[in-house]
């Protein structure tokens, strides 16, 4: 993928007051996506994907805590206790972790839309999320749950490679790179992220099952749901995403005429 058609999200990376240096350009249809999964689903991935094609901006929770461990980011109130969380191993509690996307509440307001990934995680989260783009008059296009076998899951994580620069996603088996150990946008050094190994997979899991799996049906109930097959090369999960956007878009079009209509009738 070409990087001159990426966001550097340094308002997103860096916290309040930063401003992305290469702001993606609106093109069409502003879109507001929210990607669900367990990880290793191939989440990162999608997003960027998407992010190209719909020119929205990739909002990924995992990176931002990633830049706040290297120090690459403003140490905001919400920051520093996440980090203190963070560095012990814990989760970060979910009212942490929502002042930590609250204080970037301008990305939610851009105007090319965002693809929203590694957020929400929780009920609590989803919850202050709706009500804070219902007060900014945000719609929320769709909430893409991608699924997984369990077993490809397992091996997806334990093969995944993340390159320490830009974060480009590799895969030693599925998607390797040019050079054993370096990423092909950058150069950079590929490395394995702590919670990809195999000790860490069962908890990740676990963790998934217990308090991230019942956004499935907060977001179904109130209709933005859209689950994708997430098996497949990332070009077929890529194009039933689009399928399902699509779908979604005409239906969107199709509710948008017949209450014009019903209006119009009513006012005859």
């Amino acid at each position: 993928m070409s990087t001159r058609n990426q966001n550097d999200r340094a308002a997103w990376l860096q916290g309040a007051g930063a401003e992305c240096s290469t702001p993606l350009q609106k093109q069409g249809r502003a879109w507001r996506l929210i990607l669900i999964g367990a990880p290793g689903v191939g989440k990162g991935t999608q997003a960027a994907m998407l992010s190209e094609h719909l020119r929205a901006c990739h909002l990924s929770t995992g990176d931002l805590f990633r830049s706040a461990m290297s120090n690459n980011t403003n140490q905001t109130l919400a920051m520093l206790a996440a980090l203190d969380f963070m560095r012990r191993g814990d989760l970060v509690p979910d009212d942490i972790a929502w002042g930590m996307v609250r204080e970037r509440i301008d990305c939610l307001r851009c105007r090319v839309g965002f693809i929203l990934d590694g957020f929400p995680r929780t009920l609590a989260q989803a919850d202050s999320l709706k009500r804070l783009m219902e007060r900014e008059l945000l719609p929320l296009d769709a909430a893409l749950n991608y699924v997984v076998p369990l077993e490809e899951t397992v091996a997806r994580l334990s093969g995944r490679r993340v390159c320490e620069s830009c974060k480009t996603v590799f895969h030693l088996t599925a998607r390797p790179p040019m050079h054993a150990g370096m990423c092909d946008h950058c150069r950079s050094r590929l490395c394995q992220r702590e919670d990809d190994r195999p000790e860490s997979i069962a908890v990740r899991l676990e963790a998934y099952d217990r308090s991230t799996a019942p956004l499935i049906q907060f977001y179904e109930n109130l209709g933005a749901l859209a689950t994708i097959d997430a098996t497949g090369s990332p070009a077929e999960i890529f194009s039933r995403t689009m399928i399902a956007l699509q779908g979604r878009r005409i239906n969107d079009e199709s509710r948008g005429t017949t209450a014009r209509i019903a209006e119009a009738t009513a006012g005859s």
